[in-house]
């Protein structure tokens, strides 16, 4: 009788004292990997809204976005964080490959100054993140000298990683060959468009913020 009197007031202190997490989580990866499509995910799932635009043209997103104040619950846990979506990272910027997807000269070079700005931001920004998930595109090959940069620019700062393995629901989406690429991180392959795996996804945050 008094252990179980002794469990139930730990039980109430636990849940009155719990520490809730508040992180700045960043959203890393190349060009159109679905880094904005999952921040739009994410946000319309805990917050009923869209985060950004995004596009078949590729630095769609090209200065810094915050969400702030996202909680997200599961299984009696909590996590508060702003969430950074951050422009892809590139090796290489041409506007002659803008022009390519459609755009008018004058859009195009302005839409490469932007983006290679862009690009200068998003590592500056890496000092601030307290946990970065990187999307990578699960259907294109992984060692890439772009993937190997943010990698390598994480690795040097010790920062808690999250791989996402994006759009498994394409036939050619290989989830297993990224996770030889990287396998010092853990990994979830999601469908961000659909939906799909995105649990698990979340489970996954919750493990990596401790």
């Amino acid at each position: 009788m008094i252990g179980a009197i002794k469990r139930f007031i730990n039980r109430v202190l636990n849940s009155l004292f719990k520490k809730k997490k508040h992180v700045k989580l960043g959203l890393y990866g190349p060009p159109n990997s679905g880094k904005t499509t999952l921040a739009n995910k994410i946000c319309q799932d805990w917050l009923g809204e869209d985060m950004g635009t995004v596009s078949n043209i590729a630095h769609e997103t090209r200065e810094i976005q915050i969400k702030e104040q996202i909680n997200i619950k599961s299984k009696g846990k909590e996590l508060s964080f702003n969430l950074v979506d951050t422009p892809g990272i590139a090796t290489k910027i041409d506007y002659e490959d803008f022009m390519k997807a459609g755009l008018k000269e004058t859009e195009a070079k302005q839409r490469a100054k932007e983006a290679t700005k862009g690009v200068i931001d998003s590592i500056k920004w890496l000092d601030e993140m307290d946990i970065v998930i990187v999307v990578l595109d699960s259907t294109i090959d992984p060692y890439s000298q772009v993937n190997i940069t943010i990698i390598g620019n994480l690795q040097a700062r010790d920062i808690p990683v999250l791989l996402v393995a994006n759009k498994i629901d394409l036939k050619k989406a290989n989830v297993k060959k990224i996770q030889a690429a990287f396998p010092q991180y853990g990994i979830v392959g999601i469908s961000a468009k659909y939906g799909n795996n995105l649990d698990e996804f979340y489970e996954a945050l919750f493990k990596i913020a401790g």
